[in-house]
């Protein structure tokens, strides 16, 4: 059983209802944004996409757990176990066992999930991306797979949506990236790319040193519009679903927007300032993506 699922008392409620309970508490726990559009959404989807997110962040937390006993690797293997179960509607394990039964009921693909599979296994060896092109080959795995999924769950299985949805997700992923460099490098990790290092001069030890010069506010500026470039590249997919899922997409792309402008705010220190958006941030976002949602024309 997950560690989630472990958290309650052992019950003998179904395990697919007893997954669902998890999963609902853990999303609404976790991401502000996606529950602000959940709260619109029909009641089954909500739920399906609650166990879409359980699944995703428990892994994540796999990978991010120092290694020790058995070890973060077997446990993401054994995850790929109960996932394959999940598909074939056989997982006796209450987060798989309500995963399963999303993926039954929306015919979901199932190379996206297998996708941040090796996403979250290269989180435990790598440490440092080397270009630009090496970055993107880890977002096609760690964040474009959640898009598709999303546009499945809704329906949506056009390569064109699904291209456009890859350029907002790698960038919502970038910009998480970008307000978060002290933190990941406190993990271990640089995600800037060592060829942009090198363009403006910027060195590691001066970032171990949390020391922010011009060529560091430099790096930072190209990084903040490169990913803002893409959330520009992927927006027409805006208008093109339909219903709640474009408040749904509104409040990712709003955020993203806001989590850029805020590394921007700070005059690009992330590495001693908080780029977090606060709460009349927040509200910013969702009020806009509202509008945005109930008056299209605008």
């Amino acid at each position: 059983m997950t560690s989630a699922a472990r958290r309650g008392d052992y019950t003998t409620e179904n395990p697919v209802r007893h997954g669902e309970r998890v999963s609902r508490a853990l999303t609404r726990r976790h991401y502000e944004n996606f529950t602000v559009g959940a709260f619109f959404l029909p009641r089954r989807i909500r739920q399906d996409l609650f166990n879409v997110y359980a699944f995703c962040r428990l892994a994540d937390d796999i990978a991010d757990e120092p290694a020790g006993g058995a070890g973060p690797a077997e446990r993401l293997n054994r995850w790929e176990r109960e996932l394959d179960a999940a598909h074939r509607g056989s997982s006796d394990d209450p987060i798989f066992a309500a995963l399963g039964e999303t993926i039954n009921r929306r015919g979901l693909s199932p190379e996206p999930f297998r996708r941040l599979l090796q996403a979250f296994r290269l989180d435990l060896v790598k440490t440092r991306w080397q270009s630009w092109d090496e970055l993107r080959g880890y977002t096609r795995l760690s964040a474009d797979p959640v898009g598709r999924i999303v546009l499945e769950l809704f329906g949506y299985r056009d390569p064109d949506f699904f291209a456009l949805s890859d350029k907002i997700c790698t960038a919502l992923q970038l910009a998480n990236h970008w307000q978060d460099v002290a933190e990941d490098w406190e993990r271990g990790r640089l995600y800037i790319p060592q060829e942009d290092l090198h363009r403006f001069g910027v060195s590691e030890e001066e970032i171990a040193c949390r020391q922010v010069t011009d060529g560091f506010r430099e790096l930072m500026t190209f990084e903040v519009d490169r990913a803002g470039r893409l959330f520009h590249e992927g927006r027409a997919l805006l208008r093109m679903v339909r219903g709640v899922l474009t408040l749904q997409l509104n409040l990712y792309w709003n955020g993203g927007m806001a989590a850029l402008e805020a590394v921007s705010k700070i005059g690009y220190d992330v590495l001693n300032r908080s780029a977090r958006l606060g709460p009349g941030a927040k509200f910013k976002v969702a009020w806009a993506s509202a509008v945005k949602w109930l008056l299209p024309v605008w």
